[in-house]
């Protein structure tokens, strides 16, 4: 039995929001694109990158860089092209914006990721070269290695999407099969200075793997790439095998004197976020707990989890006493089991959540993708609460069988509980909130 729910300021899922915008608040580039410019070059400044927040962190350092250095000149010596998520975008007027698909590679991500390669290959001595990398890199950056197809990286990366393997392998693979990834991007601006700077949606902030790496080196080999492949029985076209068996295009090792020189600046991290949620949980007279900012795992299974501490919390008043809010981060995964089924990592972690704590009184919950898209959907996350299980059953909404279909879009849809914000333009992977009172 649980202990006597505590007393709130305010409602739970005002108090949910308000840690939701904190987290958000925190991921912001912008807030730290200032305190990290870089010296100006005496040749041209070019911005390159790619990801869901890289748009609106060109704008951002676009518009530090005219203020701090304020020539017409300047203007004249800054442009570069980066390219994003489609509705991602955040126009700039000296650098140009592409917009492409997401999380499978298009032919707008393809020739966006070959006019960057040339830009950074005809840098010079006196340039600087800015990238902007964010989570979605490795989609948008889609420039094939060479002999593999445009539809044989599509094929690979739906298989991967559905197999439940973590962001680290996923990335693994996809640098094996680019042309600018793991480290090629740097190898190509060689001649130039080159700083890159990052906004980390990947557990462990590891520069490799964020977009999977495209100006940084690659510790990973080809051999792994091919185990990881097998590992989920992903079956290869005979270009993609011939690749992954090719040493001769193997990425570029740390040991490489390209990235001599380089400098790679993180501007926001899952754990940023955290900290400050957990601040403003503070300042709202509740008990933050961080259980991680790297969790990793299948979503349904990783809800279980939190389901066991919440009750912990709620008959035991440990680890912390109530009323106290549980915060996460990391990236979850899903392996896809049903047939037409919408939902991403975060609503099928709180579908998982409720069909747990379904007995328990006193509780809420949010789940978001900090992009402001969980999956391929319209929504960030889903939020509930210790209500939710009985509006279920009388609109008579089956949750098993939502989890099962691997449906939980729809589920949250017909409780009116989806989290809608839009494109955040930053990303720093899941964030968690579940209060409990």
């Amino acid at each position: 039995m649980s202990l006597q729910p505590a007393r709130l300021p305010e409602p739970p899922r005002n108090i949910l929001r308000k840690l939701m915008d904190a987290a958000l608040r925190a991921a912001d580039p912008a807030v730290q694109i200032p305190h990290n410019m870089p010296v100006l070059p005496r040749g041209k400044t070019i911005v390159i990158g790619a990801g869901k927040a890289s748009a609106h962190m060109a704008r951002c350092f676009e518009d530090c860089w005219i203020k701090a250095n304020g020539r017409d000149d300047i203007k004249n010596r800054l442009g570069g092209l980066v390219v994003t998520r489609y509705g991602h975008a955040a126009p700039c007027n000296h650098i140009e914006i592409i917009e492409a698909s997401h999380p499978v590679p298009d032919a707008a991500g393809q020739e966006a990721a070959q006019r960057i390669f040339d830009i950074a290959s005809k840098a010079g001595p006196d340039d600087l070269i800015v990238c902007m990398i964010s989570g979605g890199g490795s989609a948008l950056l889609a420039l094939p290695a060479p002999g593999i197809t445009l539809e044989d990286k599509q094929a690979i990366s739906k298989a991967l999407l559905k197999s439940g393997a973590t962001i680290s392998e996923m990335n693994c693979v996809r640098k094996h099969l680019s042309a600018i990834k793991g480290g090629r991007l740097a190898q190509a601006g060689a001649k130039a200075r080159m700083v890159t700077y990052l906004v980390s949606d990947v557990p462990g902030d590891d520069p490799a793997i964020i977009a999977s790496g495209p100006t940084v080196a690659d510790p990973t080999s080809q051999k792994e790439a091919r185990a990881i492949l097998a590992r989920y029985g992903i079956a290869l076209p005979a270009s993609v095998e011939k690749t992954l068996n090719n040493h001769d295009f193997e990425t570029i090792k740390p040991d490489h004197d390209c990235f001599a020189g380089n400098e790679t600046v993180m501007l926001s991290r899952p754990q940023d976020s955290l900290l400050a949620a957990a601040k403003a949980a503070s300042e709202l007279g509740l008990n933050p707990v961080i259980l991680g900012d790297a969790i990793e795992g299948e979503s349904r299974e990783i809800a279980k989890m939190h389901a066991g501490i919440a009750r912990q919390v709620a008959r035991h008043n440990q680890p912390a006493v109530k009323p106290c809010v549980l915060l996460s981060g990391g990236e979850t995964t899903v392996t896809v089991r049903g047939e037409g089924g919408r939902g991403g990592r975060n609503a099928e972690f709180m579908l998982s959540l409720l069909l747990q704590l379904r007995d328990e009184a006193g509780f809420a919950a949010l789940a978001i993708d900090t992009d402001g898209i969980d999956g391929s959907e319209d929504n960030a996350g889903a939020i509930m609460d210790s209500e939710s299980w009985a509006k279920a059953q009388t609109r008579q909404i089956d949750l098993a069988d939502y989890l099962d279909r691997n449906d939980a879009y729809s589920a949250f849809e017909k409780l009116d509980d989806l989290i809608v914000t839009g494109p955040t333009l930053t990303n720093v992977n899941d964030f968690r909130a579940i209060l409990i009172f």
